[in-house]
């Protein structure tokens, strides 16, 4: 079982990037997944969410930024990211759970994790 994210990089404030998480070992349509962001000397927070039935969840700091999606026929999710700030800055994680609704924002909920993929925000 391995989630593998990529798509990290440095980018310029009000720039775009895009995260791509690939399952393998599972099958990811029967799972929430959420894009976590781990910034320097914080814990991990849930950024973008998307349930099973394909509807999302963002955090108000991304609300209107970042767009969470999933191709299950390519067994992986995306976060695609616009207008990036510093506060953005920081190590990605995708990860898999089989809560859904509340229970998305706790991170100790989820089952499976990418090893991570760092983007950093950077003039």
């Amino acid at each position: 079982v391995q989630l593998q994210a990529s798509g990290g990089g440095l980018v310029e404030p009000g720039g775009s990037l895009r995260l791509s998480c690939a399952a393998s070992g599972f099958t990811l349509r029967s799972y929430s997944m959420g894009w976590f962001l781990q910034a320097p000397g914080k814990g991990r927070e849930l950024l973008a969410g998307i349930r099973w039935d394909n509807s999302p969840l963002y955090a108000n700091s991304v609300k209107g930024r970042f767009t969470i999606s999933r191709d299950n026929a390519k067994n992986s999710v995306y976060l695609q990211m616009n207008n990036l700030k510093h506060e953005d800055t920081g190590v990605y994680y995708c990860a898999a759970t089989k809560v859904v609704y509340s229970g998305m924002w706790d991170d100790r909920q989820y089952n499976y994790w990418g090893q991570g993929t760092e983007v950093t925000v950077s003039s």
